[in-house]
């Protein structure tokens, strides 16, 4: 008979692949700087690489859409050229004049490639100077987020946890960083260059790691070549550690000869092949300015080796104290913690030894001390060569911005591990120092300090000096628009009570550039030539010129104007002829003014509380008969505001009741312009 029972068969197991193994959790105490306490618990919370750039994004874009521009440095030799590339028309500086060539193209021609998107993406008809303005900043803010987390994340893994911790804050929230990260500068560049050959040179020399040495020298000589040549100043203590220290190498008396070629070779190759990237740069610069052009050596030349007539030392000159002030606006409390960096460092070796990490396993291997000394170095180096300076600007401080932060966190880990090692002998509980939130507290209390103190200024930007890139604005979003309603070019249909901001926007018809060239709008601006914020913030069709005011020095000349359908072989042509009104000596030259009677609208400022005029410099906005208001913003008056409340913002009257304020003005020609509204309507038949 046969069974009831029933049998299931299962297939037999095929060989198993071994499971991979567990990757070992980070070893969160490899850095230079130690921690102390809580060795074997948790390491303490640090973002990961893509959350601190996500974060670095959002904020360097709103510096992006919000900064100021600070320096008229950075409109009239880089933002007008730029224009001139991208539209076929802007304003040229004797700097990039063929005789004297010391501002490169190749830099210039790098920021068209968000401008190019912007037509690509908006069409030749909705291309305008506007957005094309903003995609650079964005451009800029990406690369200099970009570079900020790359650094933040070397800190974390090859100094310290917490240093790293403390110096993304400070980097997020930093008044200086607000405006160093998106400016259109050379120091800003070499900023970002040097952030990034700061983020791979933090770990220790090793004839192992040729990519260490590789990488940071490449991002060093592009700060150099393609930014700012003296920027190659933040590298010597780089390069004394990859030829005299030994790092993390074993060296003994009988390999020492080969362990210095060694190292020497590999420097000296890292540079060769660094130094390639003259070739492309000097193609370009030769190229746009039609000789053979190196402008490194051209700007090193300049301020270097200048005659008795010429040189840096006639645009200005300041005291030796001049960057620990303006440091001190721009990173507040982080100043005094990265000035004490190398002596918070100093009595740490000495009372606290064990934070400087590990004992180096041969004798001859480099301490952590001493590394710690090379990684602190350049911020004082770069401070000392400038300060030593006569001629002396807020921007030349910018390759080391993100390097003052870096010592500031160090200097802040080593105080707090200070206040540590007091409260262990104190209470001889290293268990009860686990446990307490007093160091903690002491760390948070100096970022958020700092923090908050930064974000007060940045305030002050936009609320004391933002007026500026206001006005041109109104003139593009409000002027314009109303004079071709009013001539009958186009058509703005009246605003109803219940629409929305957005139907606002959508009320707006597109204004094709063609239209405003037939109006044949001049705009003039005296005395405030130097907040002139650029032609990318200036409608197309819209003519601006100086006319005359108390300044008695050099100011911008026109680009040799080509047609935008012409391209970059039309501008080439321009950026070579030699403009015979600019030289090299601050000299005035009067043909570069227009008479105020041949403007229709006019800038200027105007100090109500505390007037001041002379022949070149009238009361404009007093001339009723002459110039009507279209728009007026508050513009501080630093020189009659307290000094507290014109450095910090915070909300309240009580707090404005230091500050004292101008009216900064977009004037409109009454008689011209309704002669031009007149002749066009005439000119339509209407």
């Amino acid at each position: 008979m046969s069974s009831n029972i029933q049998e299931i068969r299962f297939r037999r197991p095929a060989s198993q692949q071994p499971a991979a193994p567990t990757p070992k959790p980070k070893n969160r105490h490899a850095g230079i700087l130690q921690d102390q306490l809580r060795r074997s618990q948790k390491a303490p919370w640090c973002p990961s690489f893509s959350v601190a750039l996500r974060t670095f994004l959002l904020i360097r874009v709103a510096g992006a859409m919000y900064s100021n521009i600070q320096d008229c440095d950075e409109v009239f030799n880089f933002w007008e050229p730029l224009h001139y590339l991208d539209r076929g028309y802007g304003f040229q500086t004797w700097e990039t004049s063929p005789v004297y060539a010391i501002r490169s193209w190749a830099y210039i021609l790098f920021h068209m490639l968000p401008t190019r998107l912007v037509f690509t993406l908006l069409g030749p008809e909705k291309a305008r100077c506007r957005p094309a303005f903003f995609a650079v900043r964005i451009f800029l803010a990406a690369i200099s987020s970009a570079c900020e987390a790359t650094l933040y994340r070397a800190v974390v893994d090859k100094i310290n946890y917490r240093a790293g911790r403390y110096l993304l804050f400070m980097l997020l929230f930093n008044a200086g960083m607000w405006t160093a990260s998106t400016a259109f500068l050379p120091s800003s560049f070499a900023m970002y260059a040097n952030t990034v050959a700061f983020s791979y040179a933090i770990g220790p020399a090793s004839n192992k790691n040729i990519r260490r040495t590789m990488l940071s020298t490449l991002a060093f000589a592009t700060g150099a070549i393609v930014g700012w040549p003296f920027s190659l100043a933040v590298a010597i203590p780089f390069v004394f550690e990859e030829l005299f220290l030994y790092g993390v190498d074993k060296v003994t008396s009988e390999n020492k000869t080969s362990w210095m070629i060694a190292r020497w070779k590999r420097l000296l190759t890292c540079a060769a092949v660094a130094a390639l990237l003259f070739v492309p740069v000097v193609a370009l610069d030769t190229l746009f300015y039609g000789k053979l052009t190196i402008v490194p050596w051209n700007i090193v030349k300049y301020n270097v080796f200048p005659d008795e007539a010429r040189g840096p030392e006639l645009y200005g000159t300041e005291p030796v104290g001049f960057y620990f002030n303006n440091l001190l606006l721009n990173f507040n409390v982080l100043v005094p913690l990265a000035l004490f960096s190398l002596p918070a460092l100093a009595v740490t070796y000495v009372y606290d030894r064990k934070r400087l990490g590990e004992r180096t396993i041969f004798v001859d291997q480099t301490s952590p001390y001493r590394l710690m000394v090379i990684r602190l170095a350049p911020a004082y180096i770069w401070a000392g060569i400038m300060s030593a300076q006569s001629h002396k600007e807020e921007r030349f401080m910018f390759p080391i911005y993100p390097l003052i932060c870096f010592n500031a966190a160090v200097t802040v880990f080593l105080m707090r591990g200070w206040l540590e090692r007091a409260y262990i002998q104190f209470t001889q509980s290293p268990y009860r120092a686990s446990r307490t939130s007093i160091f903690s507290r002491f760390t948070l209390s100096v970022v958020t300090a700092s923090m908050i103190l930064s974000m007060s200024h940045i305030m002050t930007q936009w609320k004391y000096y933002h007026a500026p890139m206001s006005i041109f604005h109104a003139l593009e979003a409000d002027e314009i628009p109303r004079l071709l309603n009013t001539t009958g070019l186009i058509f703005i249909p009246p605003p109803s009570p219940m629409q929305s901001r957005f139907d606002e926007e959508e009320r707006m018809p597109r204004i094709d550039p063609a239209l405003i060239k037939q109006l044949g709008l001049h705009m003039c601006v005296g005395k405030e030539w130097y907040r002139f914020p650029g032609h990318f913030l200036v409608p197309d069709g819209v003519r601006v010129d100086w006319i005359k005011s108390e300044f008695d020095g050099m100011l911008p000349a026109h680009f040799v104007e080509t047609e935008v359908e012409w391209g970059l072989p039309a501008r080439v042509l321009g950026t070579r002829t030699v403009p015979s009104s600019l030289n090299d000596v601050n000299k005035e030259a009067p043909e570069l003014y227009v008479g105020v009677a041949d403007c229709d609208y006019l800038v200027d400022l105007d100090f109500p509380l505390h007037p001041t005029e002379s022949a070149h410099e009238p009361r404009y906005v007093l001339d009723e008969a002459t110039w009507e208001r279209v728009k007026c913003l508050p513009f501080l008056d630093a020189r009659h505001s307290s000094l507290l409340t014109r450095t910090l913002w915070m909300p309240g009257e009580r707090w404005q009741e230091g500050n004292e304020y101008g009216e900064y003005c977009l004037l409109r020609n009454r008689e011209r312009v309704k002669r031009i509204e007149r002749d066009t309507m005439v000119r339509r038949g209407l």
